[in-house]
């Protein structure tokens, strides 16, 4: 039982039904017309949408507003705290979750991107991002490892791929244009779709064949669908309600739950809808893949992918330890960077909190990464460790009157840096060479250096040289 203030649900009642409604995620009863939703997760500021792996008691959904993808844990005694697991993303419209290889998989209509990652929002990998044009609804058939998705632009379709990302195709292209909420009836093999422009409800087998009508052009404007059993289940923005009808005929519509602030995703709450009884080899020892294990829907039903911008070995299962090369970028409130190595080119947001307004980046390929930034209103270069991985971290930084650039020297480790209006350039040894002299404006490192550097050890002076405008 689920109890909160006056609020009861009971998990015995079928079905829950999980929705999202902008600002909170709601739960309700749908088995009783009148009965009361229950805040899941409250105070949010744009939740769109919403799955869960129920197994797990894991919700997840996305915030096109803070531009994240958010999950909680959700059992009998409520919601734990919110949890973002997936940053820096653009327009996050639809999501779905891999209960069977514990993934998770999203559209951005902003970057025309799907995307991968694990459950915890690592390993991110970016499938799709060509032919791309307004995805939005999302939805997975881990059994088959099939993947379904809505694209609303330019060119309305629904298409299908693997979840490996493999083949792909387009499975319906005629008398569609905003097809919104999508879902699956596994049992039946069935794909049902709703379309907010001819305002109809519309069903075909898996591969796009033997479509049929299921609501006539009649509804005001459906958004997101869910099914359980024989019941089809609609959000719908211009009545703020939930609707519901027979799956075969689309006979029965009744109103389910009204008066909703901003009615987004649906999804039906329930065990039935997750078989964890069918059997995956990614989940015997992660297929033996060193990072993504992702299914597939051929021989042998799973494939290994590697991380967005790093190469997949020669022996199909082990991922090189980076890219081997990059662009790195300062975007003054974060830092990405950008592999050369693979077509997609896709930008990834460096681990390292708190920037405030990063102007100039340059690293040490055999170290640490160094950014300048305006921190507290006061410049500075700071340097981060591990940037090329997770958990960067400040390990130290040099202040003083503003610098404006940086540059490595990575071949005798020192640092430069230029000044706007305070003549030629300063030079500073890095950390691991101690400098002769300690810049009195800037304040490095100087005896926590020579201290690295160990008794007995010979640290290199610093090049006695100057950089002119």
């Amino acid at each position: 039982m689920l109890c909160e203030r006056e609020n009861l649900i009971d998990y015995r009642s079928v079905p829950l039904l999980l929705y999202a409604n902008r600002r909170d995620l709601r739960l309700v009863d749908a088995a009783h017309e009148k009965a009361n939703a229950t805040v899941v997760v409250g105070g949010l500021e744009d939740a769109a949408a919403v799955d869960y792996v129920y197994a797990r008691g894991l919700i997840y959904w996305s915030d096109v507003s803070e531009e994240a993808i958010k999950r909680t844990v959700f059992n009998q005694s409520g919601a734990s705290a919110v949890q973002t697991v997936v940053p820096g993303l653009a327009s996050p419209d639809g999501l779905a979750c891999d209960w069977l290889g514990s993934k998770l998989y999203w559209t951005d209509s902003e970057t025309n991107r799907i995307e991968v990652a694990e459950l915890d929002g690592s390993l991110r990998k970016v499938l799709f991002w060509q032919e791309l044009d307004q995805p939005r609804a999302i939805a997975l058939d881990p059994e088959r490892g099939y993947m379904y998705w809505t694209d609303w632009g330019e060119i309305p379709k629904i298409e299908r791929a693997g979840m490996d990302g493999t083949n792909r195709s387009m499975i319906i292209d005629r008398d569609i244009y905003w097809p919104n909420g999508l879902t699956l009836d596994y049992s039946q093999e069935k794909l049902y779709w709703a379309d907010a422009k001819h305002n109809f409800i519309h069903r075909a087998s898996l591969d796009g064949t033997s479509r049929e009508v299921v609501v006539k052009g009649e509804l005001p404007h459906p958004f997101a669908l869910t099914l359980y059993e024989d019941t089809l289940f609609w959000t719908d923005w211009n009545t703020h309600s939930i609707h519901s009808c027979r799956k075969q005929t689309g006979a029965e519509q009744r109103v389910v739950h009204s008066d909703i602030f901003s009615p987004m995703d649906i999804h039906v709450f329930s065990a039935n809808r997750q078989n964890i009884l069918a059997t995956s080899l990614c989940t015997v020892k992660n297929g033996g893949c060193s990072h993504l294990c992702l299914l597939s829907p051929v021989k042998p039903f799973f494939q290994c992918a590697c991380p967005t911008g790093v190469q997949l070995l020669e022996d199909g299962k082990t991922c090189r330890d980076g890219a081997t090369q990059m662009l790195l970028l300062a975007r003054r409130t974060d830092l990405r960077r950008i592999s050369l190595d693979m077509p997609d080119f896709t930008d990834i947001i460096l681990p390292a909190e708190d920037i405030r307004h990063a102007i100039a980046v340059d690293y040490d390929p055999w170290a640490d990464l160094g950014v300048l930034d305006r921190h507290g209103g006061v410049k500075a270069i700071r340097r981060f460790s591990g940037w090329a991985g997770s958990g960067a971290r400040v390990s130290g930084h040099v202040a003083g009157q503003p610098p404006d650039g940086i540059a490595v020297d990575w071949v005798r480790r020192n640092l430069y840096w230029t000044r706007h209006g305070h003549g030629p350039a300063r030079v500073h040894a890095a950390p691991q060479a101690a400098p002769s002299r300690q810049d009195p404006d800037l304040g490095g490192p100087g005896r926590a250096a020579r201290d690295r550097a160990g008794p007995g050890r010979r640290v290199s002076p610093p090049i006695a040289r100057r950089i002119t405008r």
